[in-house]
């Protein structure tokens, strides 16, 4: 019997392009977490979202029967859809149902992003800021995830499954800083009270 133990540890040239590819992330966030810039659009959108009259669903878009926020409760509509949309236009003969998720997912948006877009109105700036990154992404893959399914639709589906890559690309941004801001919110030193 063998006595050496395995070494599963990834070879150090990988670990050191991660932790580069890392760092370069989360200093990106903290320029922007610290950029001013977009701060009087900020305020104003905040404004005009808590300004709106929406009584009682206010709080059911918050989350509040259910203990946390709806919103990424939400998102799994769409996300789940044109992640299946990724696998299934990889297997052959699979036509109709990469069209169907997309136009599914598509139909998803808009409640997952009232509900975003209730919750954003409430946070600090430092995660305004990062969370309007998260929309101006979530538009790109809308945006990228239309285009899929106007191909689609036409028949151009070599072009469809181009923009949803595309799509999938600008999903795993949105993520990336959405799950920045949850994450801030949970346990940042500025978290807020929903």
């Amino acid at each position: 019997m063998n006595s050496r133990t395995l070494d599963t540890s990834p070879p150090a040239g990988r670990t050191a392009s991660l932790d580069t590819a890392s760092a370069y992330w989360l200093k990106t966030l903290d320029r922007l977490e610290r950029t001013t810039v977009a701060d009087p659009a900020i305020r104003l959108l905040q404004r005009g979202i808590r300004s709106l009259p929406l009584g009682g669903a206010r709080d059911l878009l918050r989350g509040r029967p259910l203990g946390h926020p709806v919103h990424p409760v939400l998102v799994q509509v769409p996300v789940g859809c044109w992640l299946s949309v990724s696998v299934l236009d990889f297997v052959p003969g699979a036509h109709h149902a990469p069209t169907t998720l997309t136009a599914v997912g598509l139909a998803g948006v808009a409640p997952a992003a009232v509900a975003g877009w209730v919750d954003w109105a409430d946070l600090p700036a430092e995660q305004a800021r990062v969370g309007l990154a998260h929309a101006i992404s979530n538009v790109a893959a809308v945006a990228c995830y239309t285009a899929s399914l106007t191909a689609r639709l036409r028949g151009r589906s070599a072009k469809g499954r181009l923009w949803a890559l595309g799509g999938m690309a600008a999903v795993a941004v949105s993520g990336a800083l959405g799950g920045h801001v949850a994450y801030r919110r949970a346990v940042g030193t500025h978290a807020a009270a929903w």
